[in-house]
C-alpha cells in the first residue's frame, strides 16, 4: 500500500516494513479482545464507510458508464480518471452521514436515550443502508448534472 503511494521513494520491502510496524502499533490483539467491541465499534463502523464506497462504485461501473473501462487511462495522469469526482465525494458523505450517531453512541460518546432509535438501528445494517443510501444519491446526482 506504501509502496503504491509513492513508488520512485518507497521500495515494495520498505512498503511492507511500514505497514507491519504500523499494524503492530495499532495493537490488533486490544481490538479483538473484546468480541462485543470488535463487532460493533471496529467492523460495523469500517462497514459505513465501505457500503457507501461500494454503492459509488457499482453504480458508476454498471449504470453510469455502462461497463467500459479505460485500463491504460486508469494509470495516466492525463487520462480520463485524472479528476476528483465531486459528485461521488458527495454520495460518499451523504452515505455515511446518517450512520454517524448509532457511532457515536457505540463508542460513548452520545447516550442511546440522546439518540433516537432509528438511527442506532440504522448504525447496526450499516453496510447496506449505505450502499443503498450512496449508490441511489450517486445515481441521482448524476442524472441531474449530466455533464459531468
Amino acid at each position: 500500500m506504501s509502496a503504491g503511494l509513492s513508488p520512485s521513494r518507497i521500495s515494495f520491502r520498505t512498503g511492507g516494513l511500514i505497514a507491519g510496524i504500523v499494524g503492530i502499533l495499532l495493537m490488533p490483539w486490544k481490538l479483538v479482545a473484546d468480541p462485543g467491541g470488535y463487532i460493533f465499534k471496529w467492523l460495523i463502523g469500517y462497514s459505513a464507510l465501505l457500503g457507501p464506497i461500494g454503492g459509488i462504485m457499482i453504480a458508476d461501473y454498471f449504470f453510469v458508464k455502462r461497463q467500459p473501462l479505460d485500463v491504460r487511462s486508469l494509470y495516466s495522469r492525463a487520462g480520463l480518471y485524472d479528476r476528483v469526482q465531486w459528485l461521488a465525494l458527495a454520495a460518499l458523505f451523504l452515505g455515511i452521514l446518517p450512520h454517524l450517531p448509532g457511532f457515536l453512541v457505540q463508542i460513548n460518546v452520545l447516550s442511546s436515550a440522546q439518540v433516537p432509535a432509528f438511527f442506532q438501528l440504522l448504525y447496526n445494517f450499516s453496510w447496506f443502508s449505505g450502499f443503498a443510501i450512496a449508490f441511489s444519491l450517486y445515481l441521482t446526482f448524476k442524472k441531474i448534472w449530466r455533464s459531468t
